[in-house]
């Protein structure tokens, strides 16, 4: 599929009157800054990157230069010292824009792990649109993604800043599976899928305090404004186009039974920001998938009374938890004495023994069924993500040119499509296949 459909139909409702055009040939320090990189995700980031770079022989990692940065300088002293080989260091805090911007215009791409993303996220953001250098993060808030659309697509163009949101386990493997298994249906079936079940079949890995803060801001912020529920309810909120699609989209949000393979289904959490970075996708492929095009995601469960039950279960606990952390006295409670602090998360050996196994099930307007599966080998949230991370920042600095893709908000698939997937592939853990009946 082609990664080269513009997004000029893309709006702003903010100008900036400090853009710098991008340019090309500019020769910059750092091909990547990785800034956040004491956070909890960020070290796992750093030593993925030094072990990668060190090794690599060919051009998907060989002779790159790059940084880690922060605020607190003895913890980023501390975090060099355990690193296999020795990086440079770059002091920048969210609070100080032109700290900010003096690291900007020193990298060609910018890896952030610093969230919740609507509470420290926009500076950056910003400084990125401002100076043309491409950014990747990890983020799964819709609405951020939103807001920064809104208030910086222009100055991304204009700039030729490459902006790519939910680069780790939100979205990827739901972003790039959808991408996967169009094509395929292409080459095997003679036409793309006009509907798509994404199933997690199986997964293990444990929650971070970040990922919980992040939930919990989420949850805040519909709590307080009934503006934000209608956007978090809304499956094109990131297509800005002007006729973006208003099909109906299932939401599994409660217990169903799948009759077809035998199995009950749960709601999956990261559904509400994977299903929409997939749409943006379709429309910043040209609407490749088409604009009828039906996408939801959800839990595969056991059969029998122990599936129902477990999906129950989970449902309750869901539904249970978003509203707790929408009333600020229950909200504090649970971040207080029960859920992972900041800074918190699955030990290296969780890590190492997590995986995750997805499937995809596609159909076209013909009735033709493919099936197919995204596989990885580590922690989904903490061990794959800090690889995928990693690998859409590379893939932006070494093998994407400007000229293919040019400046504004993308998504993994539309951005870097195949070679992201090859990237993965090799050097990630992660398997794209299709499933054979």
């Amino acid at each position: 599929m082609n990664t080269e459909t513009s997004n000029d139909t893309a709006t702003s409702k903010q100008t900036s009157t400090n853009q710098e055009p991008a340019n090309p040939s500019e020769k910059r320090p750092y091909a990547v800054v990785l800034y956040g990189a004491t956070s909890f995700v960020g070290q796992i980031t750093a030593h993925y990157l030094t072990e990668f770079l060190s090794n690599a022989k060919d051009k998907n990692g060989a002779n790159v230069t790059w940084a880690i940065a922060g605020r607190d300088e003895e913890k980023l002293n501390e975090l060099q010292s355990n690193l296999a080989s020795k990086v440079d260091i770059i002091i920048a805090d969210s609070n100080d824009a032109a700290s900010l911007d003096k690291m900007t215009k020193q990298a060609q791409v910018i890896i952030s792990t610093v969230g919740p993303y609507l509470k420290y996220g926009e500076p950056l953001i910003k400084s990125c649109a401002n100076h043309g250098t491409d950014y990747v993060d990890l983020t799964g808030e819709a609405i951020f993604i939103k807001d920064m659309m809104d208030k910086y697509q222009d100055a991304a163009k204009q700039s030729g800043a490459r902006i790519v949101n939910s680069c780790g386990f939100d979205s990827i493997p739901s972003d790039l599976g959808v991408y996967f298994t169009q094509q395929q249906a292409q080459e095997k079936l003679g036409s793309t899928c006009d509907v798509i079940h994404m199933r997690v079949k199986a997964a293990k890995g444990g929650l971070s305090g970040g990922t919980i803060a992040s939930m919990a801001t989420i949850f805040e912020e519909v709590g307080q404004d009934k503006s934000r529920r209608k956007q978090v309810a809304n499956p094109y909120l990131l297509n800005d186009d002007k006729d973006a699609p208003n099909v109906r989209q299932d939401n599994v949000s409660k217990p169903e039974y799948d009759e077809e393979h035998k199995r009950w289904l749960a709601p999956f959490v990261m559904a509400s920001i994977n299903t929409r970075i997939v749409h943006r996708s379709n429309q910043l492929l040209g609407y490749e998938y088409g604009r009828d095009f039906k996408y939801d995601e959800a839990m595969w469960m056991k059969d029998g009374l122990k599936g129902k039950l477990s999906s129950y279960a989970m449902s309750a606990g869901l539904m249970g938890f978003a509203t707790a952390m929408m009333i600020k006295p229950s909200r504090e409670l649970l971040s207080k004495h029960v859920l992972p602090k900041s800074g918190s998360g699955p030990s290296k050996e969780e890590q190492e023994n997590g995986y995750f196994d997805i499937r995809l099930f596609g159909e076209t307007a013909n009735n033709d069924a493919i099936n197919t599966k995204v596989t990885g080998d580590k922690d989904p949230g903490y061990g794959s993500t800090s690889r995928m991370l990693a690998q859409a920042a590379l893939c932006l600095a070494q093998d994407i040119s400007k000229d293919d893709v040019g400046g504004g908000f993308w998504t993994p698939a539309s951005a870097m499509g195949d070679r992201l997937i090859e990237r993965l592939e090799e050097h990630s853990g992660l398997s794209f296949e299709v499933v054979e009946d």
